[in-house]
């Protein structure tokens, strides 16, 4: 790898992403006037969430009217980048840009050792913006080296108002008192489920059959089998299409381990941290003041996207509550994101689960 390599990826990098922009239709983000007050600190800003979720755009509209310097790392042609290349994509920056103060590196996970080259990047006085799709592994090395040091965003799919927004459908309060009016919103709601929240599934609805068993393949392969370097790819993959199944349901370990003939409740724990990982599904524990209870009750499992539930083939007419419940439990996890001291946790009596 050289500077002049890494300046040829760069300019077409930036290329790509100026064709995006001025071709396909981009709405403003929810909450993004919340997240651009963080914009002029000197933390590490570090947008996190599912694989095409909209993160990269995100970044972008945070950066709209900034001087950065950008460089995407789920590309081809940087495989096999070592940390000690890094400052080379610096140098290649200062003699394309010159005159910059933000960088922004893009599923920066894929490089070992990043989190070093953030760090001393910070120590210079650059403001930093990364993505990444996956929340362990970033979560361990901020930890390590960058506690204290970053503002963490996590990016959802697109949320209901902002599938409304998309389709230029603006609401008000007196929209629900008209007839007409309120049963179209319903209508869009029963499209939203079925679509689901991705941006691709959205703009491309007749291919959203296709595209989204495809991400869904993806998102397993890319980051939970490869990642993780596991060697029981069916067995994952077999867990994994259970989960959504049984998406708003009650799931244990000990449950997977005996479906799956796995050695171990532990085994079976460990696949489904990684799937949580990839952030296609999200646990809930149950509510209790006892902390052995809250260890080893059923944990409720949520899939990060309606659309990939229907997708698979897993929902059908008579599954509509569970979705629902899926789609409040995604809408409350996406709340907590700008209030981190939230709690969400499932509640159930002899008689009655919520």
């Amino acid at each position: 790898m050289d500077v002049e390599k890494i300046k040829s990826i760069v300019s077409d990098q930036r290329e790509e992403i100026k064709r995006i922009f001025s071709k396909e239709k981009i709405i403003e983000r929810e909450f993004l006037h919340k997240w651009e007050k963080a914009m002029e600190s000197n933390l590490i800003k570090v947008a996190t969430g599912v694989r095409r979720s909209g993160k990269s755009v995100f970044s972008f509209q945070l950066l709209d009217k900034r001087k950065y310097a950008y460089i995407n790392f789920d590309d081809e042609r940087l495989v096999g980048l070592k940390a000690p290349d890094l400052n080379l994509i610096l140098e290649a920056f200062y003699q394309l840009h010159q005159d910059f103060k933000f960088i922004f590196l893009d599923e920066i996970q894929n490089v070992e050792g990043w989190e070093l080259f953030v760090n001393r990047l910070k120590r210079q006085g650059f403001n930093v913006l990364i993505t990444g799709s996956n929340a362990k592994l970033l979560s361990k090395e901020l930890a390590t080296h960058l506690t204290g040091r970053y503002i963490g965003m996590e990016i959802f799919p697109f949320s209901f108002r902002e599938f409304l927004t998309f389709e230029n459908f603006k609401i008000s309060k007196e929209d629900f008192y008209s007839t007409r009016k309120k049963s179209f919103l319903i209508e869009k709601l029963r499209e939203y489920i079925t679509l689901g929240g991705f941006p691709e599934a959205i703009k491309n609805k007749e291919l959203s059959k296709i595209y989204l068993p495809t991400l869904y393949s993806t998102i397993l392969t890319k980051d939970v089998v490869s990642r993780h370097r596991i060697n029981f790819v069916t067995a994952v993959r077999e867990i994994s299409n259970y989960l959504v199944s049984n998406f708003s349901e009650l799931v244990t370990f000990n449950k997977i381990k005996n479906i799956f003939g796995l050695k171990s409740s532990h085994t079976s724990k460990k696949y489904i941290s990684y799937l949580q990982e990839s952030y296609l599904f999200f646990l809930l524990d149950k509510l209790s003041f006892k902390y052995k209870e809250v260890v080893v009750s059923p944990k409720k499992v949520y899939v990060v996207d309606t659309g990939i539930i229907n997708a698979m083939a897993f929902a059908s007419s008579k599954n509509f509550g569970r979705l629902i419940e899926n789609l409040v439990a995604i809408e409350l996890l996406r709340k907590k994101t700008f209030n981190p001291l939230l709690e969400l946790y499932y509640w159930k009596d002899s008689n009655r689960e919520r």
